[in-house]
């Protein structure tokens, strides 16, 4: 459930990008063809067509920063206070953009609020994201796949629930609301679920064993000589950050890489297919929420759950990064499916099917391959530094989706 509430915030607000585009387009105005009739024609503006990208840059570059930041600061900052006081501001967040939907702005007031506002989301969520898994290097080392898990199904979720929007057969803007106001019940059922965590015997079991190591570590500490101790224990840290990324840099540029390409095409470039099959009917208005954001976040969160019964390419094998630098052919493939609008690159993959099989393929392998990485990393070191070496994948994980949102922008120019 908290791996739901960590992802839920940003998949909600990529999945409505219709209802945030929607509400940046400026009025077309009737152009007279040559035998008298008037044909409408609608022009992106500036802010629409640019819009997923900083979206995305928006999210990702945030988040790489607060995921370093709370790596720093989080043995400074309760965490209770980082979790809890993230999830709140994050389901005010929602609350507010539940209630703007009824708020007539104009394009660019609107354009900067929502900006600002997946600042604040993604910057929290890296704070929640990093504690959580700060709190799992507590737990046995299989308790990482139900939090990649619960991330994979935030999307299912978040894509599932606008379909669910679009089918009630309201205006874009009531859906909207409706949409938003569901995002704020999850959330607020993830904080109840961090409420009775503490509780549970079998979390307190571990923190005991934590604590008590802790303890342990503190005592023989005092028994160091006082005037060795602080350049001591300063070697020993430096040392211990050092081995443990040279242990896991291999998982880490993995982890890294597939995230970069996978944030550099989605939803940058994926999300402006348009069907060749259904033009005008109802398949029209569902063949990216189904097609894309329902298709990706599904086929990803099952490869992620697939690392709970099936861990092959083992994490010393070499063809774990083979795969993973493999997925780099998805960028061409996508750039030539029926994207518009486009000038440079022909349409090799116009029908509908290609661009069905090629984004099952990209999903799976991106939440399988990345789970791989994120499971063998802490493996690849001694149970006392398995924490730290999970901070580390974290970090990274971060950094691809921060160059992935950098990536979009040229990716989606060359189409």
């Amino acid at each position: 459930m908290l791996g739901l509430g960590t992802l839920l915030p940003w998949n909600f607000f990529m999945t409505a990008s219709m209802y945030f585009t929607g509400r940046l387009k400026v009025p077309s105005f009737p152009n007279s063809s040559a035998t008298g009739s008037a044909e409408v024609k609608h022009t992106p503006s500036i802010l629409e067509s640019k819009f997923k990208n900083v979206m995305t840059l928006c999210a990702m570059v945030p988040l790489l920063l607060f995921t370093c930041l709370n790596s720093v600061l989080h043995s400074l900052v309760p965490q209770k206070l980082r979790v809890m006081g993230s999830l709140v501001l994050i389901m005010a967040v929602f609350m507010l953009t539940a209630i703007l939907v009824k708020v007539d702005m104009e394009p660019l007031t609107f354009f900067t609020i929502t900006m600002v506002k997946i600042v604040i989301i993604n910057s929290f969520g890296a704070v929640l994201q990093g504690s959580l898994f700060g709190m799992a290097g507590l737990l046995p080392t299989s308790y990482t796949t139900p939090i990649m898990s619960g991330q994979g199904l935030a999307g299912s979720f978040a894509a599932f629930a606008m379909i669910c929007a679009l089918a009630s057969g309201s205006a874009i803007h009531d859906a909207a609301f409706g949409y938003f106001i569901t995002a704020c019940v999850v959330i607020f059922f993830s904080i109840l679920s961090y409420i009775a965590l503490p509780k549970m015997e079998f979390y307190q079991h571990y923190q005991q064993i934590n604590s008590s190591s802790a303890d342990y570590s503190e005592v023989t500490s005092i028994d160091m000589d006082k005037d060795s101790q602080p350049a001591a224990t300063t070697s020993q840290h430096s040392v211990s950050m050092i081995t443990i990324f040279k242990k896991v840099w291999v998982l880490a540029v993995s982890v890294c890489f597939t995230f970069t390409v996978t944030i550099g095409t989605f939803p940058a470039i994926t999300s402006d297919v348009q069907t060749t099959l259904g033009a005008g009917t109802t398949w029209e208005l569902y063949f990216i929420p189904v097609s894309c954001f329902l298709l990706f976040n599904l086929c990803d969160w099952a490869g992620r759950s697939l690392t709970a019964v099936c861990m092959w390419p083992g994490g010393e094998s070499r063809l774990l990064p083979l795969l993973v630098a493999g997925r780099v052919l998805f960028v061409p493939l996508f750039m030539l499916c029926n994207v518009q609008p486009r000038v440079y690159l022909p349409v090799l993959f116009s029908h509908d099917a290609y661009f069905i099989v090629f984004m099952a393929l990209f999903a799976f392998s991106n939440g399988y391959l990345a789970s791989l990485c994120m499971c063998f990393g802490p493996k690849k070191v001694a149970p006392c530094e398995a924490e730290t070496a999970g901070a580390v994948m974290a970090f990274f994980l971060s950094l691809g989706l921060a160059l992935g949102a950098a990536f979009s922008f040229p990716f989606r120019a060359l189409v």
